[in-house]
């Protein structure tokens, strides 16, 4: 091994990589524009849809209620529904999202108020439909301000205060620092992003330096030269491992500025506070990310890195042509998505079993770390792992490399 051969072949493949736009691309401009756009783009659309949605006054259908008309009166009279005629077929209505919502009030329903029965009404929607979903928590609201009218004038009635029927008062307030509650709330998604972005920042260099050299033709030249092909495929891996952590350094970065500036823009139009207490007092705090937590990460992606490197350049070997590398590549990203994802299922929790299994154990002990919280026994053991992982990964594409069958494949 010569590194001054190895850092020379990294040189040159470096330069030829800054000059392609399609790595700039993968390794520089969408890692950076990723958080901003997630933050003040797609957060800020999805925060206007929302508003609109709870704004709009819903269309709901009182379905029986011909010997209630107290209630169906009160309904009709509420500011913040609009009560329509039932359509023919109420529920293609509300599945079509012409109606949002439907109320059913059962036959005797005012009477049995009065009786002291518990009549059930039923309150239809289109299940997972915002519009739907706001216009039957609208409802229910409703029917529950009715229910606790009800029961206060029952009680008054026997001379009872409305105590009885509400003893106590209670209300939520968060305890946990808001290093905990950003590592909660963003720190399934972090690992994700970082995950998806190493390998894609790995994925474009690597097929530029194997199959891209194989069509330009410049690989027999490279290999004709007095260097060692151990050291070709070094100096060709790190530069494969640059655009993967460069891809994630950046994207790291950004998230840092935004999480700066977003936070200031919070803090400046009155930030919204976490952890909303149940009786409307908020008791929140501006959520935060651990910044070793940042650190930690960084750390533990470094062999993760190594591994994606290693496994795109070895894939990509085989491939004769640029779309040859894409149709082997491509698919990859699925495999790397899916522990992932599931790292970022609730429920999941990191254990001795599941630190052994790569890139589901770099989400879980990243949600960890951003929460502020160290497991230093498991991160000795995804890190060990990860890194027997990525000399593995590493070894076999040096072997590759030295194969004139997989270099040069018919």
């Amino acid at each position: 091994m010569n590194w001054r051969n190895i850092v020379t072949v990294y040189q040159k493949e470096l330069k030829d990589s800054l000059r392609d736009r399609r790595t700039l691309m993968s390794t520089i401009i969408i890692p950076t524009l990723v958080m901003p756009l997630l933050t003040f783009g797609v957060g800020k659309v999805m925060a206007s849809v929302i508003s609109r949605a709870q704004e709009e006054i819903p269309t709901v259908a009182i379905i029986g209620g011909a010997d209630s008309p107290g209630v169906v009166a009160a309904l009709k009279q509420a500011p913040k529904l609009r009560v329509v005629a039932v359509p023919a077929d109420w529920r293609r209505a509300i599945s079509d999202k012409k109606l949002r919502a439907a109320v059913e009030l059962p036959a005797g329903f005012e009477a049995g108020l009065k009786a002291g029965a518990a009549p059930e009404v039923r309150v239809y929607n289109y299940s997972g439909e915002l519009k739907s979903d706001l216009g039957a928590r609208a409802v229910e609201r409703f029917l529950t301000d009715l229910r606790e009218r009800t029961v206060g004038e029952r009680l008054k009635e026997r001379g009872l205060p409305a105590t009885v029927a509400r003893p106590f008062e209670f209300q939520r307030e968060n305890v946990a620092p808001p290093e905990k509650v950003g590592g909660n709330l963003f720190g399934g998604i972090v690992p994700y992003l970082i995950i998806i972005l190493c390998f894609s920042g790995a994925m474009y260099p690597a097929m530029d330096l194997t199959a891209g050299e194989k069509e330009r033709g410049t690989m027999e030249t490279l290999l004709c030269s007095p260097v060692a092909r151990g050291d070709i495929v070094l100096g060709k891996f790190l530069m494969v491992l640059t655009g993967s952590l460069s891809a994630m350094g950046f994207m790291l970065l950004s998230m840092g500025l935004t999480a700066t500036i977003g936070g200031t823009m919070m803090l400046g139009g009155g930030a919204m506070k976490v952890g909303a207490a149940t009786a409307g007092k908020a008791a929140g705090v501006l959520p935060m990310i651990d910044p070793l937590g940042l650190v930690g990460v960084l750390a533990m992606v470094l062999p993760v890195a190594v591994l994606f490197a290693a496994a795109a350049f070895t894939i990509a070997l085989f491939a004769k042509s640029y779309k040859e590398a894409q149709s082997y590549l491509a698919p990859m990203m699925i495999v790397v998505i899916m522990p992932a994802v599931i790292g970022m299922l609730p429920g999941i929790d990191l254990n001795a079993r599941l630190a052994l299994v790569p890139l589901l154990n770099l989400s879980l002990v990243c949600r960890e770390m951003l929460s502020g919280v160290w497991h230093w026994n498991y991160i000795a053991l995804i890190f060990g792992s990860s890194c027997v992982y990525a000399a593995i990964a590493l070894m076999l594409a040096v072997k590759m490399f030295q194969r004139e069958d997989v270099i040069f494949r018919a």
